[in-house]
Parts: C-alpha cells; structure tokens; sequence
C-alpha cells in the first residue's frame, strides 16, 4: 500500500524521526523527514505528498499550523501524532483538516493501517461526490435466459479466475448494442467478484467533454488550467481496490486512450499538472456500443489499448436474436416494476406476449423495461396485451415495406423493389431516429451510429 508514496515525517526528536523513516522506508514508502516547521515548509514547497506524519510541539511552533492555507494539498492525509493524554488536540487537529492521529507511544507497524484508512475515507468522498454529481440510478438485477447462456458460462470463469488473483484483476471489454444491459451485467459482475465490498464508479465516457475527460479520470493538481482551484484525485484513483466501469470507451480521445492504457498496463496514472505516478490497482470493465476491432480499422481507437482490453471478451446478443426469451423476461421485470408502483399481480396476456415476441427491439431491455412501465402505468387490466407498443403490429409487416427493413419479419418481395431509393430511406431514418434519441445533438448521434459528424450533416441538408 506505501508502495512509492511520499510521506513527510515531522518529529523534532531525532532517534524517533530516524525510526520512523526507516520503517516506511521499509514499507518501499519515499520519506522526507523534518525536525521543525521551516523544514517542513520547504518539503511542501518542492514535493507532491500522499501523507503527512506530523508532531505538534516544534521547535518553530505548532506542527497544526500546516494545516492552514497555504499548507498541504487538498490529496495529502495527514496524521497526527500526540502527546499521551492529548486528545483534545487530537480532535482540534481533525477539525482543522487532519485524517487521523495517534497517540504516543506506538509501534511503527501501525502506520501502514492508518495510511490506509486515511487513503480509504479520501476515496469514498470522492466517490459520494462523483454520484451525487451523476445521479446514478440504482442497479436493475441480472436475467438469465436462452440469450445470456454463452455470456453467463464465459462470467463463471472470469470469476472464478478474479477469485484465485484477488489483485491487478485483467480488464474485462463488453460489446453489445444499446440497451443490451452492458451497465447492468458489470455492475453483477463487480457483485459477484472479490471486491463486492470496495468501490465500484460508473462513468459513460461519451458525457465527459474533451477537456475535462483526462482531469475526471486522472485527477489534477492545483493551477494545473484555469479552473483548478484545488486538488482532485481522479476516478482512477478514487476506484482503488474496486472497480471502475468505463462506458463507450471509444469515446475517449486517442490521448486520454494512451494514458488509460498506461494505468492498466503499469498500475499507474498521474494526475494533469503532476509529475508523479501514482500506484492504483483497479479492474477495469469497458464497454462499447460499436466493435471496437471496427473502430481499430477506422482509425479511431487506440489499436494497443484494443488488444489489452479484448483479453476477456463479453459479447452480448440482441434481445431480437433471442424471441422466445422475452415472454420469461418481460415477466421478471414486470414482477419488479409491480411491486415498485404497488400492484403486485399483473400478468402479460397471451396476445401481449406474442406482441412482445413479434417487435424487432432495437433498444433491446432497455427499450423492453421502458414499454413494460408505459404499460403498467396506462393499462386498465391486471393483464398487459401492449395493444399501443411502440412500432408493433399484431401481424408482422408485409414483404417491401421499406419502413421495416430492420424488423426481423420483412422480406424481400418477389418482384423486387427499388434499391437504392430504399437505402437512402432507410439511411435518413435510422439517422432521425438516433437524432432524436440525442436530442438533435449532431456529435453524441453521430457517436451512436459510428459515422461522422459531416456524414449525418450532408444527409439532413445543414
């Protein structure tokens, strides 16, 4: 844990600084003692600490002192160390901004353990902090059917294989289309692995502006650009020990991409404006809208960071692959959203079920949730027929309807159709629907469909 961390030692009393930096140095910890409050000023100055063991009467004055600004970054834990008996200036000091402390005498050893909790209370702040920022809603339970078997064997064994390592846990890429359930299976995953009981923190990478990307997942320095008033530690840092999900990854700038492949690789990130690389240990779970292997040939993803993270590959089908699947999964989920609005028997009709089975689904569970909850919430019957289901039919399309061609019923018709016209409808349909699930943003749609910003732009006539 102390492994490469800088730790300034305050302590006036020479046998007992030596000790001290001995053992931490020990611990493969980097230290830098002080005997008073000018050295210690200078160490600050030039020196990007983790921790801070620091004694209170100096020769120079108080060691609480630096805990006023301008003192000890936002990032560095201090610790405390006081006289026996001096539990009120124990508790001024953690007023005034300390982690923790320790009374004197104590064995060295007990240092590794109070850096640790220290390090432990600075991530969970950040991590209360990044959920209150993005809201998060709570995790929906996992449904395993016909469609999820290969998927369900293929987690079995990275489990199994997560439980012999315990620590530097390989990176896990996910693919499948939207609405598949990529959050929700890394979310079971974390669960069901060996660190259940540490951090997990979600991010979708497509929200994070360029120019903020590399400071959320990286942390930064004071001054480091404009708006750096004060220290953070990034997600990176923040997930230490847990897991950190990074969805649509291919999102991320080819930059931002490098130095994701560097913590993975070295266990290591820096924080923007530093020059010091910090040890997380982190199992990282990526996820992707679009075949990353495609996106290599495009030019856009980082083909190094493609082959580190296709190591374990998680494939998840369509739910419009699987039609038999989703009479037994709209059940389980109407059980959930019953009990959530208070009407615990509803059931699906046999004409809701074969209405279910006949939609193509593009938004997949997702998309099945939602048309579930609409159900629930205008139908006048405990039994569901989705009567008004979004794009169904209750017989499916007829063969050249160019407005169905992604419904899996279509077919060619026998004395053929124009072509081309179809395409270019199809193309401006499937472009107006991913505008309008953007909010007519022109990036994030053309994010989703994997094409360029001018390619869409050229097609609407802007």
């Amino acid at each position: 844990m102390l492994n490469g961390r800088q730790i300034l030692v305050l302590e006036d009393e020479a046998l007992l600084r030596k000790s001290l930096c001995g053992y931490l140095d020990s611990q493969g910890a980097m230290t830098y003692p002080a005997m008073n409050l000018a050295e210690a000023r200078e160490v600050l100055q030039a020196t990007e600490l983790d921790f801070a063991l620091l004694d209170i009467n100096l020769p120079d004055g108080n060691g609480l002192d630096l805990l006023e600004k301008p003192g000890f970054s936002a990032t560095t834990r201090v610790v405390v160390m006081t006289a026996e008996g001096g539990i009120r200036t124990a508790i001024e000091a953690v007023k005034r901004g300390a982690s923790d402390y320790l009374s004197k005498p104590f064995d060295a050893e007990e240092l590794p353990m109070v850096f640790s909790r220290a390090a432990r209370d600075a991530a969970q702040n950040r991590i209360k902090e990044f959920e209150q920022q993005k809201h998060a809603r709570p995790s929906q339970s996992l449904f395993f059917g016909q469609r999820m078997e290969a998927v369900q064997a293929g987690i079995r064994k990275i489990l199994e294989a997560d439980q012999r390592l315990e620590s530097n846990l390989p990176p896990i890429l996910m693919e499948g289309e939207t609405g598949t359930g990529k959050s929700t299976l890394a979310r079971w995953i974390h669960e069901q692995g060996p660190r259940a009981s540490a951090p997990l923190i979600e991010i979708n990478c497509s929200t994070l502006p360029e120019a903020l990307a590399e400071s959320e997942l990286f942390g930064h320095e004071r001054g480091a650009f404009t708006d750096a008033r004060k220290e953070r530690i990034g997600l990176f840092e923040a997930a230490d020990g847990g897991t950190l999900f990074l969805d649509e990854i291919a999102s991320l700038s080819p930059p931002i991409q490098a130095k994701v492949l560097n913590a993975i690789e070295d266990g290591q990130v820096r924080r923007v404006g530093s020059n010091l690389n910090r040890k997380v240990d982190v199992r990282l779970i990526a996820a992707s809208l679009h075949p990353l292997e495609n996106l290599v040939r495009d030019g856009t993803f980082r083909e190094d960071l493609f082959h580190r993270l296709n190591l374990l590959h998680v494939r998840i089908p369509p739910l419009r692959q699987f039609p038999d699947d989703i009479p037994a999964l709209a059940e389980y989920l109407l059980q959930s959203i019953g009990k959530r609005y208070q009407l615990p028997q509803l059931g699906i009709s046999s004409k809701g079920k074969a209405q279910l089975m006949q939609y193509a689904w593009p938004g997949n569970v997702r998309e099945l949730l939602h048309e579930i909850e609409r159900a629930v919430i205008f139908s006048d019957s405990a039994e569901l027929s989705f009567d008004q289901l979004n794009g169904s039919a209750e017989t499916p399309p007829e063969a050249g309807d160019t407005r169905a061609l992604m419904n899996p019923f279509w077919e060619l018709p026998e004395n053929g159709f124009q072509f081309e016209e179809a395409l270019q409808e199809l193309t401006l349909k499937v472009i107006n629907d991913a505008m309008r699930q953007e909010n007519d943003n022109v990036s994030a749609a053309a994010r989703r469909l994997g094409v360029s910003r001018d390619f869409i732009r050229y097609r609407l006539g802007f």
